[in-house]
């Protein structure tokens, strides 16, 4: 229960910032995706049903807020959780490095797969002039990541939850 309210209260907290700070700062590739960080973080340190689940609801939330596509955001969502799973249960060491590089290509393809779903596979052909905001976003959010990281342990801690769970 305590990991639900605390990852619910990241997400929201992640929400907020990415829909508000773009009425701020008119450049959105700046923006790091705070979920595709907290969706790596529950993969490699989480393991079970219930991070699975938690992953997909943050995917849903932007969904239903204001996806243009439903579903779309929770299955990109999701799938960066269950690769970041997969990564974290073949390595022997999952440090910030290693979370960091897969919110990297996290961001960059739960952007390009947003494109082409949203869109359509043609779409990818001509997102030439948009993959250097989408390399910008995946470099802040890679940059973002330890630190988020390291508040996350951290709240963890506070609340009585192991930084990293037991294998189930």
């Amino acid at each position: 229960m305590r990991l639900i309210l605390l990852v619910g209260f990241f997400a929201m907290l992640g929400l907020a910032f990415e829909t508000a700070v773009p009425h701020l700062i008119s450049a959105r590739s700046l923006i790091p995706n705070l979920i595709v960080i907290l969706a790596v973080d529950l993969g490699l340190r989480h393991h079970g049903v219930l991070p699975a689940i938690l992953a997909f609801e943050m995917g849903h939330a932007p969904d239903a807020l204001a996806g243009s596509h439903p579903g779309l955001n929770a299955f990109m969502v999701t799938l960066v959780f269950l690769v970041s799973y997969e990564f974290s249960s073949r390595l022997l060491v999952t440090n910030a490095f290693v979370g960091a590089t897969i919110v990297f290509f996290g961001v960059i393809a739960a952007d390009l797969g947003g494109i082409a779903i949203g869109s359509g596979l043609g779409a990818l052909g001509e997102s030439g002039s948009i993959l250097p905001s989408i390399l910008l976003r995946a470099l802040i959010s890679a940059l973002v990541a330890p630190l988020v990281f390291s508040v996350l342990a951290g709240s963890k801690r506070l609340v009585g939850l192991p930084a990293r769970a037991a294998r189930e």
